[in-house]
């Protein structure tokens, strides 16, 4: 059995004894259909999160809560992230098409909910349902965009799916902010009409195999094939430490035992995951060969990294145009156009440059290394800064962030079997995902101590009473109203301490960039596969051409 550079074996990395399609797989009417419902679903649950930005002031305002105002965002973060190694097994063991199906109609169904809350109770329960909806649809679009596709074309594909995540990114907050203002529950509901397309469409065209013993496979022998034990530990386990996460620096100090005991249950809980999967767990859901080989690791591990570094821009660039160049939110949000903008336009030439060249280490090191230089550029912001300047600076961070956005999970599967699809693909939406929380939490952490350290900048002492001790965040969006009452130079302090606390961010930023940069050298440059090999493709006839294409009146592909 030959052995490839990555010290995979030629069977297990290429999966010999699975089914294949052509070299290059059919793109007929089918395909483009199922293609079209992933890009809808990418966006919509990217709209969701970033649309409840603007909008949740008035939100909470209306329908109350006090302190619970807080778990209307992060009820959705939790629930999103905690059933995600799930759904993977989920998508193997039932196959692809009843598991997406599901997710996108618990997405709709919470989106309804909330919509419809009349007290906080009920408008989290709605989030906490959107949430687990959220968290399937991540997983399930990947998995379902590598069924479709080689390995060598994912990269393409996968970037024009997330360029419509991108640009949800960037319509969000202003939409946010209008539907805020005219009727805040249209936020949800707004996701019920595209959900209900994406459904038809997925009902329409989405006609795949089940994998293993095919039609024959039942409920029970699918459900037999879940780790169930494994999400009893894992599932609390994460709960209780995205809690602390959560809760730290925010409602009680990092030094609380409140903060303490759920970050170390939570950090235990996982850790015993783990070894469960390794050696007790008959189905695991994360299984241990996913981290065999050094090239998968590392690209996982620069999936963290850049999910840190994508959302510490994302969360704090709005800030900075808040904060040191006192713009309204709206206008925030217009102001960050170029980056959102930006990123899926080189997602998606990322993307194509690795299905052409079939190298990603490279795109990886430059991704890297535009991130670098951005940050750099960063810590040069202040109140003095012209628009072109952060333009430009914005459009290199773009690039950064866009390119590696499409080109990391092909990495991942170069050094994994097409078997491990689902179990892989999971594994990078949770990384993924638990990146964006550590990106605003060490942001988080970072600013607010560089800010109560130069506080002693402002001479006003009563104002410096109203930032202290985490609450400059949220005076961030005061900035552009105080200018009317504050005076000029004390104003001009104030924005001068948000421009230097941010700095510290930029470096960190620069750093975590710069090392992903080194770390992309442990990769491996293993061949991306041109075949397509999987249990779970389009369903064909016997004569090779796609099932029920004559009841869709196109037998035509196209290429």
């Amino acid at each position: 059995m030959a052995t490839q550079p990555d010290g995979i074996s030629h069977q297990t990395a290429t999966d010999d004894n699975l089914p294949s399609t052509a070299v290059q797989p059919v793109k007929d009417f089918r395909f483009w259909g199922i293609f079209a419902s992933l890009c809808l679903l990418s966006f919509i649950s990217a709209l969701d999160v970033s649309i409840i930005t603007t909008a949740l002031p008035k939100i909470t305002a209306e329908v109350g809560g006090g302190e619970e105002f807080v778990w209307i965002a992060n009820s959705f973060i939790v629930a999103s992230a905690v059933l995600q190694p799930l759904c993977g097994q989920a998508a193997d063991a039932f196959g692809r098409r009843v598991p997406i199906i599901a997710a996108t109609t618990l997405f709709l169904i919470g989106s309804g909910l909330a919509g419809g809350a009349y007290n906080v109770g009920l408008l989290i329960a709605g989030r906490t349902i959107q949430g687990v909806g959220a968290g399937g649809i991540y997983v399930l679009i990947d998995i379902v965009c590598c069924d479709l596709v080689s390995l060598r074309e994912r990269g393409k594909y996968l970037g024009l799916m997330f360029s419509w995540s991108g640009v949800a990114a960037a319509l969000g907050p202003p939409v946010g902010g209008a539907l805020a203002q005219a009727n805040w529950r249209w936020v949800f509901w707004i996701n019920i009409p595209i959900c209900g397309v994406a459904l038809v469409m997925l009902l329409l065209f989405m006609r795949v195999k089940k994998g293993e013993h095919g039609s024959t496979k039942t409920l029970r022998s699918g459900a037999k094939g879940l780790d169930y034990f494994g999400s009893l530990i894992f599932i609390p386990s994460l709960i209780s430490l995205l809690l602390g996460l959560i809760m730290g620096g925010t409602r009680f100090p990092w030094s609380s035992f409140r903060v303490i005991l759920p970050l170390v249950l939570g950090v235990v809980g996982w850790a015993l995951f783990h070894v469960h999967q390794h050696y007790f767990a008959s189905h695991p859901s994360v299984p241990s060969r996913l981290f065999s080989n050094r090239t998968s690791v590392t690209a996982f591990l620069l999936t963290f990294t850049s999910s840190v570094i994508l959302q510490m821009t994302s969360y704090f660039l709005p800030f900075y145009f808040q904060a040191v160049l006192a713009t309204t939110t709206l206008e925030s949000g217009t102001y960050f156009l170029p980056f959102a903008l930006g990123s899926l336009v080189f997602a998606v030439v990322a993307g194509s440059l690795l299905t052409k060249f079939g190298a990603y280490r490279p795109l990886h090191a430059v991704a890297f290394a535009f991130s670098s230089i951005a940050f750099g550029l960063f810590t040069l912001l202040n109140s003095s800064t012209t628009k072109v300047a952060w333009v430009f600076f914005q459009l290199i961070a773009s690039a950064g962030c866009g390119m590696i956005l499409s080109v990391l999970l092909p990495a991942i599967m170069a050094g994994l079997p097409e078997s491990d699809v689902a179990s892989a693909s999971a594994t990078f939406s949770f990384i993924k995902n638990f990146g964006y929380i550590w990106g605003v939490t060490i942001s988080g952490i970072i600013f607010n101590a560089a800010f109560d350290q130069n506080l002693r900048l402002i001479s006003d002492q009563g104002l410096r009473g109203q930032l202290s001790g985490g609450k400059a965040y949220a005076f961030a969006s005061q900035v552009h109203a105080q200018k009317a009452t504050l005076d000029p130079p004390v104003l001009s302090q104030v924005m001068a301490v948000y421009a230097k606390s941010l700095r510290i961010i930029w470096w960190v930023g620069l750093g975590i960039s710069l090392v992903s940069m080194l770390a992309v050298s442990l990769e491996k440059n293993l061949e991306l596969r041109t075949e397509l090999k999987t249990e779970y493709g389009i369903e064909k006839r016997e004569n090779g051409s796609n099932a029920n294409d004559e009841d869709i009146g196109m037998n035509s592909s196209v290429q």
